[in-house]
């Protein structure tokens, strides 16, 4: 081809678009954009989705967006991300190219004047209005905590958006006049989140409700404490295609609950954390949502019999296969034995701090629902190891196991899910005191992990974790964070045996040296990616500086600002920045 620009010459436009959207990665469609002048612009015409953080000037950068790429469909915004500050607020740093972090655990506060130049760094109306005047087409749009927008910017993408389908809200303080215009304008919306909109009364999604009927298949309510029954029962009489419900609030109640419940039959998820509802809740859901898919309960304290309550959504709601319970102290071992006798397809179960569930319940889920693939458990006391050996009779296909402390749980149930769950890749078991390195082994010797986390299970040591370095090659992510028998010869055995190790956790292991950081970065350096090694008092500015030298793509280095040497940080340059946190 030298010379000669047959590409250019032979193919039309449709069908070098069609080549750009094929492309596997964005770094490969931006590569090809720089090409030449026509391919930039057809690459633009690809282009059908952008993610913003919180910029120096958010308005005049969606405008310059809008004019280069007038195919979106879908744009996130989230004022929670990374702020690229002007530089008189001293924050940018320009030197080097890198994009690594190193992070400062001592940093803790901005002054007030930062603080005023950060509010005037948020979307505006005005802003919103450049969106939907520049992005006609958009369909779906979440403005994450964009708390300067109002119903009148929100009301003007209604009025330009007509196609839009979701739409997320969270922590924007819009009022009810937006909403309403959104219900107007946007017939077609499926999917809505108002998490934490403090601006909203039931005025506001009553209209909503009204504008959008049968359209609205999702709807999330959180925190926002005037949306009471009172819409609730409009949402249940109007949008009778609804499938997912999602509820966070202290002032809704068993009335607007059931309106939902009992008028929309085509619930497939219901997720929710309203402490005023009582038995009624669950029993009418068990008979009325025979659809449900995903069940999500939240610190039900005002149930009395919630045995009985998870027996009747176990044997009406036969496609479940979510179920979360959490901080449902009255949910006890009978519950949990329903669902295992009935729910089948059962595919992911989480248990978080319910103490009165014991291993009978596990035993009849093992027995029952062999499609188990994810198992979480945090806080369960009364969960010990006959449960285990249960789960990892009966569930073979289980792929994801996470356990936190769950002291009754020791090496004869994680022994038994390494012997039989042979197609486990996830495994986190943080904090259980009666864990060791035989688990370890076990694990290494019948699965293939990718994730692993034991973090705070003091009796592991360099044997178990050897045993998972030799036994897991395709180990992408590891903590092993507060083992204080974990030492130098784990982590070259680690460099050695897992090369594709992305992030690691080492911090508050106190035998790892810099001895140990050189022999894991030595095997690891290509694709390693993270490593936090706070208080880890055997590593020393030396160690730093190999780590941060040794691997090209190092992204975040976690520790502390006193073993970063000065010649580290000249030769990184933008690579050496510090997080504010407490550890």
């Amino acid at each position: 081809m030298r010379g000669h620009d047959w590409i250019n010459t032979l193919l039309p436009d449709e069908l070098l678009i069609e080549i750009f959207r094929r492309l596997d990665s964005k770094s490969n469609r931006d590569a090809s954009s720089l090409v030449c002048t026509r391919w930039l612009r057809l690459e633009r015409l690809t282009r059908a989705a952008i993610r913003i953080g919180a910029s120096g000037s958010p308005d005049l950068l969606i405008h310059l967006l809008a004019a280069r790429f007038s195919n979106i469909t879908t744009v996130h915004i989230d004022e929670r991300l990374s702020v690229s500050i002007p530089a008189h607020l001293g924050r940018r740093r320009s030197s080097g190219n890198s994009s690594v972090k190193l992070h400062d655990v001592n940093d803790k506060h901005g002054s007030a004047s930062d603080q005023s130049d950060l509010d005037s760094l948020c979307l505006s109306d005005s802003g919103l209005a450049s969106l939907a005047e520049g992005f006609p087409k958009l369909e779906k749009l979440r403005l994450i905590w964009c708390s300067n927008v109002t119903s009148e910017g929100l009301s003007s993408l209604a009025r330009k958006c007509t196609s839009l389908k979701s739409l997320d809200l969270q922590g924007c303080y819009v009022g009810d006049q937006g909403l309403a215009a959104i219900g107007q304008c946007c017939k077609q919306l499926e999917d809505l989140n108002l998490r934490f909109c403090e601006g909203l009364t039931d005025n506001g999604l009553v209209e909503l409700a009204l504008g959008v009927g049968n359209a609205l298949k999702s709807l999330g309510v959180a925190a926002c404490a005037k949306i009471t029954d009172v819409s609730m029962e409009v949402v249940g009489s109007q949008c009778r295609s609804l499938e997912t419900l999602s509820l966070d609030s202290e002032f809704i109640h068993n009335k607007g609950v059931l309106a939902v419940i009992k008028g929309c039959p085509h619930l497939k998820v219901l997720k929710l954390q309203c402490i005023n509802l009582t038995d009624d809740t669950l029993n009418v859901a068990g008979t009325s949502c025979l659809s449900l898919e995903l069940l999500a309960l939240y610190s039900f304290q005002r149930f009395t019999d919630n045995d009985k309550g998870l027996e009747v959504i176990a044997t009406g709601c036969k496609e479940l296969t979510h179920l979360e319970v959490n901080g449902c102290h009255n949910i006890g071992t009978l519950g949990l034995e329903s669902v295992g006798k009935s729910c089948q397809h059962l595919s992911e179960l989480a248990l978080l701090y319910c103490q009165r569930i014991g291993d009978a319940g596990l035993v009849q889920v093992g027995q029952g629902c062999k499609f188990l693939q994810a198992l979480q458990l945090v806080d369960c006391s009364s969960i010990g190891d006959e449960a285990m050996c249960g789960i990892a009779s009966g569930c073979r296909n289980l792929k994801k196991l996470h356990i936190r402390r769950c002291y009754e749980i020791g090496n004869k149930g994680i022994i038994a899910v390494g012997e039989k769950c042979k197609l486990l890749t996830d495994l986190s078991i943080r904090f259980c005191d009666r864990v060791g390195d035989r688990a370890l082994i076990a694990i290494a010797e019948g699965c293939s992990l990718h994730y692993l986390n034991v973090s705070g299970c003091h009796l592991i040591g360099d044997a178990g974790v050897i045993a998972i370095a030799r036994g897991c090659p395709q180990l992408c992510y590891l903590d092993v964070s507060v083992l204080q028998k974990l030492g130098d010869i784990a982590m070259a055995e680690l460099g050695e045996h897992c090369p594709l190790l992305k992030e690691i956790v080492l911090s508050h292991c106190r035998q790892i040296t810099d001895v140990g950081l050189a022999h894991l970065v030595k095997g690891c350096c290509t694709v390693l990616e993270s490593c936090h090694m706070v208080y880890c008092s055997g590593v020393t500015s030396v160690g730093v500086a190999t780590v941060v030298s040794s691997c090209p793509n190092i992204k975040k280095v976690l520790v502390e600002k006193w073993k970063v040497s000065q010649r580290t940080q000249r030769r990184v340059g933008s690579v050496i920045s510090y997080l504010c946190m407490d550890l």
